[in-house]
């Protein structure tokens, strides 16, 4: 199975527009949304025990995870560092406004692996959001992250074959 980020990129460019038309004819299926969402966290459970996310990190480099005040907490009490420091290193606001880190990569990034594991940020602890209920109505999110992590890239391969 491979995980180089480049070679997913390239695959999911060649099958961009297969996989539109495999997301509008699902969601316009009669597939009972449990059961899409059962086969997401199975395809998701099998794909993430194979894949170690520390040969890739991607998600680091392109994501940006939303912040909350928890997050920023955690991640100034790791550091040593007040609150406010943190948000002046580094916090920002995206275009939309959402409070995220102020730069990518993700300032915590180092080679493939994150600095700051075990207080990262919710947004991070769950990405790619895949082991959640309502996979059909973030869809959108998912295609998005055909571009960007191994992980859903197979997954959304993996539907295609059960469903498609």
């Amino acid at each position: 199975m491979k995980v180089d980020i480049e070679h997913i990129k390239k695959l999911a460019n060649r099958r961009e527009n297969e996989n539109w038309t495999f997301r509008h004819r699902l969601k316009g299926s009669d597939i009972p949304i449990e059961e899409i969402d059962e086969t997401v966290q199975t395809l998701y459970s099998k794909y993430s025990s194979e894949i170690d996310c520390t040969q890739c990190g991607n998600c680091c480099r392109v994501a940006t995870p939303v912040l909350r005040e928890d997050d920023i907490r955690r991640i100034a009490d790791a550091l040593g560092l007040s609150v406010q420091e943190v948000r002046r290193k580094y916090v920002g606001l995206d275009e939309d406004g959402d409070i995220t880190f102020n730069s990518k990569p993700c300032p915590f990034l180092s080679g493939n692996a994150c600095r700051m594991y075990e207080s990262r940020p919710d947004d991070c602890r769950s990405y790619p959001h895949l082991h959640k209920d309502g996979f059909l109505f973030r869809m959108g999110q998912a295609f998005g992250n055909c571009f960007i992590c191994p992980i859903v890239f197979y997954v959304y391969e993996g539907l295609k074959k059960r469903y498609g």
